[in-house]
């Protein structure tokens, strides 16, 4: 996989404009894509980049693709910026993958794999969520996102590098200055400041009630991007979403703490064939069963100790107790069979 080289392909997709998309690895479709700002080739090129979809890519094929307007779709004509588009952009990939699929929706691309899996549980086998969001008003304060946007609009290059610093606050500065150029090479300065616009004005909320599909929510405690409570109230809005905390400031999953996130996505997505072996509940009782639904909403022993009026050690030992009944290597495994499974 590290070493695959990517074909790129082209498919209809809103409007009947030509959206780019592309394929590697081997296994079950997992589709990736929907950010912001993108290039399937740019991005393939980022050694970062390519380790973290090679981790994925080497049990799952890695489906992604550039959204109407953006990088190597189509630059005809405007740029996707309504909810219903971005469904409809997705929409046309998953049918060109062929077949049902798991959607890992990163940043504002959630929003999109949200409504997508929503509408289309059929389609969809499971939902991981990555630094994400409901509504994209509660990103920032409304004076903030509109000097963001009239920086952006006005002075792209000045407005690139401000979003390399909340993306990427842990780069050199030749990593940022390769991210500057990546993004000017992916949009002109209207089409960002579009973009970013669209961002904000995502609100998925209505539909998060509906969604039925087994979920994996992860978001960095400090990321600089999306705050941290965005995305734990995405959890809580989900029926029986798992809640992984992850450490961090990047936005972007392939920077950090890399091997961490990319663990409990495997351990989420092969949760549904240790639910199998073992059972729905693994043999838990009601007490331990109680404690997991507490671990899957991302609650600490502390945390579960005095939500059910135990000792934190007495905690620590039911969860130690629950991942060897399920047979799992972590506290995010065992959320995920939590999730899997339908106990939350």
């Amino acid at each position: 996989m590290p070493g695959q080289d990517q074909v790129v392909r082209f498919t209809g997709g809103p409007d009947d404009r030509a959206l780019a998309w592309a394929a590697v690895g081997a296994g079950p479709p997992l589709v990736v894509g929907g950010w912001w700002c993108g290039h399937l080739e740019l991005d393939w090129q980022n050694a970062l980049f390519r380790r973290f979809a090679g981790l994925l890519g080497d049990r799952f094929t890695l489906v992604r693709y550039d959204r109407p307007g953006v990088g190597m779709s189509d630059d005809a004509g405007p740029l996707v910026t309504s909810l219903a588009e971005e469904v409809a952009a997705l929409s046309a990939v998953v049918d060109a993958a062929g077949e049902k699929v798991t959607l890992f929706g990163g940043s504002s691309g959630g929003c999109a794999a949200m409504a997508y899996a929503a509408a289309h549980p059929d389609r969809v086998e499971r939902l991981v969520l990555y630094g994400s969001y409901a509504r994209g008003a509660e990103i920032a304060a409304a004076e903030a996102r509109d000097s963001l946007l009239a920086v952006v609009e006005r002075h792209w290059g000045v407005g690139s590098r401000v979003l390399a610093d909340v993306f990427l606050p842990t780069a050199t500065p030749a990593e940022r200055d390769e991210f500057v150029q990546f993004q000017r090479a992916s949009l002109s300065a209207e089409k960002a400041a579009r973009s970013l616009a669209a961002v904000y004005a995502f609100d998925v909320r209505d539909q998060l009630s509906t969604i039925e599909v087994p979920t994996l929510v992860l978001h960095r405690r400090d990321d600089r991007a999306i705050p941290f409570a965005l995305g734990r109230d995405v959890a809580a809005r989900i029926p029986g979403a798992a809640f992984v905390p992850l450490d961090g400031t990047d936005h972007l999953p392939w920077r950090g703490d890399v091997d961490g996130l990319v663990r409990s996505v495997r351990e989420f997505l092969g949760a549904g064939r240790a639910a199998s072996r073992t059972g729905a509940a693994g043999g838990l009782s009601e007490r331990e069963l109680d404690v997991l639904r507490l671990v899957a909403q991302g609650l600490s022993d502390q945390e579960i100790a005095r939500r059910l009026g135990i000792s934190a050690h007495t905690a620590h030992r039911h969860v130690s107790n629950i991942r060897g009944k399920l047979g799992v290597s972590s506290r995010a495994a065992a959320a995920a069979h939590a999730a899997t499974a339908g106990l939350l």
